[in-house]
């Protein structure tokens, strides 16, 4: 049994990928990089890469998941083991391959670390303390795959801020079968907000350095909306987890921190100066939300986001 179309999206969390695709855009803008047709390859390796390691968790985590989990496509049967392994091999595959295609050697050469980061999360530092670092060094580096070696270092504080972002998620997230801590999400929360005010704040300073330059304003603009969406998209959850620290809190503070990812690519785009890809995010906030709503059909089980 090889499972369905349908099947095979649950397995890689299909409306979670399209958080991931910013990324490189805002890695990129940060770095200078023209948003071209060979680039815009670099967002559906970022794609790849992360479905690929939905599929290899999924498959890491089959024996728990048969008892915490049981509705997931392996322990339902809808997806084989052997299956969820050979999706897992084939994105990541496809995913460094089309990082090479996209932004060459010098995108390769993040792009394969970035991998190893993936499957080493998945296979062993996800159950050790180290799981949330290396989970955000893995979001840090797919950043970085959008500078490309050479232009690293203008990329740092995107990064930076992604990742920062994503240690958050993956901390909380492990409080979604029996619950978190106040502490930690009270902590979570106030770095969500703190990164709101600092790519925000950046997003202000490039306005005013653009006095004059209609699109510089603009942009600045976008980037200010874009942090405020962010912060109103992940912070009022984490609020809630901090107050009553509860599995089901915890839960929906992890979805909307992965939901949050959207806008806050957005805002560092924006940083760097890149309209384009503020509007491209833009396009994909709006198919992230029509994805979501086709998932909750009458009669069918909504797709995993976490």
């Amino acid at each position: 049994m090889t499972g369905t179309l349908r099947d095979h999206l649950d397995l890689v969390r299909a409306p979670a990928v399209l958080s991931v695709v910013g990324d490189t855009l805002a890695g990129a803008a940060a770095a200078g990089h023209r948003v071209t047709p060979r680039r815009a390859l670099l967002p559906l390796a970022s794609a790849c890469l992360y479905a690929g390691g939905m599929a290899l968790n999924d498959y890491a985590d089959r024996d728990l998941d048969a008892v915490e989990r049981p509705e997931r496509p392996i322990p339902s049967g809808r997806v084989t083991e052997q299956r969820a392994l050979q999706v897992a091999v084939g994105l990541t595959a496809a995913g460094v391959g089309l990082a090479a295609a996209g932004g060459g050697a010098r995108a390769l050469a993040v792009a394969v670390p970035l991998a190893a980061s993936v499957w080493t999360y998945d296979t062993v530092a996800k159950e050790h303390a180290a799981g949330p670092v290396v989970m955000a060094a893995c979001r840090g580096l797919d950043v970085l795959m959008g500078a490309g070696v050479g232009r690293l270092r203008a990329a740092l504080p995107a990064a930076a801020g992604l990742a920062v972002h994503t240690a958050g998620v993956t901390l909380v997230s492990r409080g979604e079968v029996h619950g978190t801590t106040s502490s930690l999400a009270t902590g979570v929360a106030a770095a969500t907000a703190v990164g709101g005010v600092v790519v925000g704040a950046g997003a202000l300073r490039r306005g005013r350095a653009s006095a004059g330059d209609g699109p510089g304003v603009a942009t600045a603009v976008a980037g200010l909306a874009a942090a405020g969406a962010f912060v109103a998209t992940a912070l009022p959850r984490q609020v809630d987890a901090a107050i009553t620290p509860s599995a089901g809190n915890a839960f929906a503070a992890t979805k909307a921190g992965i939901r949050a990812m959207v806008p806050l690519q957005a805002a560092w785009a924006a940083r760097g100066g890149s309209l384009v890809s503020v509007a491209a995010l833009a396009g994909v906030e709006v198919a992230g939300r029509l994805l979501r709503r086709a998932g909750r059909r009458p009669g069918r089980a909504e797709m995993s986001e976490t």
